[in-house]
């Protein structure tokens, strides 16, 4: 995943994942979270997918979902990213990666320095780590932003590493220069 990328999370119907392809988006979240305001079921999710281009990736997220949640998913919704936003272990990602063949990302909820110490034990089973916001009570899409140089710092484990979390049409110019992609 080379260069600045854009996905548009928490996508809830169709039109907007339309929209957000059509202004540029790379890839388009569909949450799995049954606590999220932005869960959706299985068949949105499916007309979601199928609305999309074949240039724009859909990213299924997930939190703590077993085997066989993840394996009904995939049944239903053509996605090609699974992004796991819970605790999710370095050999649960891997077996997950090599079972679907498709990409996994790993989302870490930043707070300091301290919460990227796990991310190199996830070397050689995710394709990227997500950096969210800590914001205790939630898994993330709180619209708050976390300190954008500790993604320079997250690069160190060789992980490719991916901005989420605050980013506004605002503020992403300044993000991006912090995180140096």
């Amino acid at each position: 995943m080379k260069g600045v990328k854009v996905k548009i999370c928490g996508i809830t119907n169709p039109e907007d994942a339309r929209w957000a392809a059509n202004f540029g988006a790379d890839f388009v979240g569909i949450n799995f979270c049954r606590q999220s305001p932005r869960h959706v079921s299985l068949d949105m999710a499916g007309q979601i997918a199928g609305s999309l281009p074949g240039f724009v990736k859909a990213v299924g997220v997930l939190a703590d979902a077993s085997e066989e949640e993840i394996a009904r998913v995939l049944k239903k919704v053509n996605l090609a990213v699974l992004q796991l936003h819970g605790s999710e272990t370095p050999e649960f990602a891997r077996s997950l990666k090599e079972r679907t063949g498709l990409e996994v990302w790993k989302a870490v909820r930043v707070e300091s320095e301290a919460s990227l110490r796990d991310i190199p034990a996830y070397s050689g089973a995710v394709d990227a780590v997500l950096l969210d916001a800590h914001v205790p009570g939630l898994l993330g899409g709180s619209g708050t932003a976390f300190d954008w140089g500790l993604a320079a710092r997250a690069k160190d484990s060789g992980i490719p590493v991916i901005l989420a979390g605050g980013l506004t049409p605002e503020n992403v110019e300044e993000a991006v220069k912090k995180a140096a992609p």
